[in-house]
């Protein structure tokens, strides 16, 4: 990693500060109905401006929420929905959503009702075909026009939407067109005005620090993000534009989480158990290294981020194999198996990775 300069080593200092005096683990469920601690995502994101940061700072941001195993709707917000309104919203929706998301007043939700947000994104598979949000048939969440030629009807359901259960605004993918005509949009979905249409259940999970929600679309009110009509191809590439920024400030996320785990593993260990932790500590050294490297503008190709993440997220999981005491390796264990689940394997981002850049066929097979 380049020497950090001292705007970058204050956000470290303060932020580390704010999260070592306030963040807590999140039980499952969590004590407040977001599942994070809504004040001190206040703090973050108003008085830090962590919406607001260039793409190396807020990886040295995810960094630390990771190292802390802080609760927060950074990633579902900031990460993985707010890049996509700016990447695809009219300049109405900008002034209306941008400035509330920055300031922390409006959380969002990306509802992929595929079965793979990974997937919806790019990071493992081809996310041009419709696969990944039901490709138009059974399933899925549908768009209609409203019988008054006002906005959308969105009908359906998705799974696995993170922060979904309390998010102010959801931005979700659904099929319009019919069978024959079939594309996938991006709907923007007011919750507070949503009616009794919307049903969202908030599910446990593996990671407690990590909610997510089944969301149910009965009729639900809706407005198309971006033009009418939309380019699919605008937004697939949008999509994976956005996860391939994802995949970096997640490796940085893991990466803390890493550091974190072996931190507290140091006072618990002898001195020979310690020359394990010290190669350890150089695995996780060079995940970050890679990471940094990634979030450098201008970066070094589109799957540097993707490798990134999948060298992250093996060294996060040998880390949480090191944790101690068990209730540390509990957490760490299970926030490295919860994010290989939504945003891996590791080998599958690999794969993609080298399919993109012609050393893999579409198959997998070694290219000739």
């Amino acid at each position: 990693m380049e020497t950090a300069t001292e705007e970058q080593r204050e956000i470290r200092r303060t932020l580390r500060d704010l999260l070592d005096r306030y963040a807590r683990p999140a039980p499952a469920p969590g004590p407040t109905p977001e599942g994070y601690d809504p004040a001190l995502w206040a703090r973050m994101s108003g008085e830090l401006g962590l919406a607001r940061l260039a793409l190396p700072e807020l990886a040295l941001a995810c960094e630390e929420t990771g190292r802390a195993l802080a609760p927060s709707p950074l990633l579902a917000t900031t990460v993985l929905t707010a890049p996509l309104v700016a990447a695809l919203g009219t300049a109405a929706q900008h002034a209306e959503l941008l400035p509330r998301i920055a300031a922390g007043e409006l959380t969002c939700a990306l509802a992929a009702p595929g079965g793979s947000l990974a997937h919806a994104l790019g990071l493992t598979g081809d996310n041009t075909t419709g696969a990944w949000s039901g490709d138009g048939r059974a399933g899925g969440v549908q768009a209609r026009p409203a019988p008054d030629g006002d906005g959308w009807l969105l009908y359906g359901e998705a799974a696995q939407v993170l922060d979904g259960h309390s998010a102010g605004l959801l931005l979700v993918a659904a099929h319009t067109g019919g069978f024959a005509r079939s594309r996938t949009l991006l709907y923007l979905v007011r919750t507070r005005d949503a009616g009794t249409g919307l049903v969202r259940t908030r599910h446990a999970g593996l990671d407690p620090t990590r909610s997510a929600a089944t969301v149910q679309l009965r009729d639900v009110p809706a407005e198309l993000l971006g033009e009418d009509p939309a380019d699919p191809a605008d937004i697939t590439r949008a999509l994976a534009a956005a996860g391939r920024t994802a995949a970096v400030l997640l490796a940085a996320e893991a990466t803390g989480a890493a550091r974190g785990a072996l931190e507290g593993a140091l006072g618990h260990v002898t001195a020979r158990e310690r020359h394990r932790l010290a190669d350890l500590h150089v695995q996780v050294e060079a995940a970050r290294t890679l990471t940094y490297c990634a979030a450098r503008e201008p970066g070094p190709g589109p799957e540097s981020g993707p490798l990134a993440l999948a060298q992250a997220l093996d060294v996060l999981r040998d880390a949480a194999g090191e944790a101690v005491p068990p209730h540390d390796a509990d957490r760490y264990g299970r926030r490295a198996t919860a994010d290989a689940l939504l945003f891996g394997p590791a080998g599958r981002l690999r794969a993609r990775a080298a399919e993109r850049t012609g050393l893999l066929g579409p198959t997998g097979e070694a290219a000739a």
